[in-house]
């Protein structure tokens, strides 16, 4: 599965939640990568976060058990939350493992990697992440494409600052007066161009 899950938990037993689960999955029998997809949460608060990731993929992959983040980007890790009726156990480590990324511990089926996209991504950023991270040739860690949309935003955001100067100069030498311009009947172009009035 390539694309984003509409998987939309219950809470607790309550009505299930009006937002979805932002979650793409590499496709099924993909080879082996550094990561095998790309989660989007809506907070930086794991005890309301994990329980709807766990919800979706314990069926997928089997009972997840424990999940393993970095300090680095966590406020509060909690020791444990609890999921599709059972409880997960969550560590967390300062050093040696990629801080963008969450680790996913299944005793049926073994290890996944997931990269986590910070909350506040815009959407087009996080679409293009998601891409990225269940592509089939993918070969990034987690930071790399991270560090990879940030260098993409940086020229699209230059190329931007570039086009505003461009009509900027372009409005400054009258070329804004080009809406002025009109054809005459036998073609040639020619426009008003505003006289300056003369003093006497």
């Amino acid at each position: 599965m390539t694309a984003t899950i509409p998987f939309t938990p219950a809470v607790g037993g309550r009505a299930p939640s009006s937002s979805p689960l932002r979650l793409a999955l590499a496709p099924a029998g993909a080879h082996p990568a550094l990561i095998d997809g790309a989660w989007w949460p809506r907070s930086r608060n794991l005890t309301e976060q994990l329980p709807a990731l766990v919800e979706c993929l314990d069926p997928l992959w089997g009972r997840i058990t424990r999940i393993a983040v970095s300090r680095t980007f966590w406020p509060v890790i909690p020791g444990e939350v609890p999921a599709h009726g059972h409880m997960v156990r969550v560590g967390w480590s300062n050093a040696g493992q990629d801080p963008h990324k969450l680790l996913l511990l299944s005793y049926t089926f073994g290890r996944w990697d997931l990269l986590v996209i910070p909350p506040e991504t815009e959407p087009a950023t996080a679409a293009r992440l998601m891409a990225a991270a269940t592509d089939p040739s993918r070969s990034l860690t987690a930071t790399g494409l991270i560090h990879e949309a940030e260098r993409f935003r940086a020229a699209a955001e230059a190329a931007a600052d570039s086009d505003s100067l461009r009509e900027a100069v372009w409005d400054s030498e009258g070329g804004h007066d080009a809406r002025h311009l009109s054809r005459t009947p036998d073609g040639p172009v020619t426009g008003h161009v505003p006289t300056a009035a003369v003093g006497v």
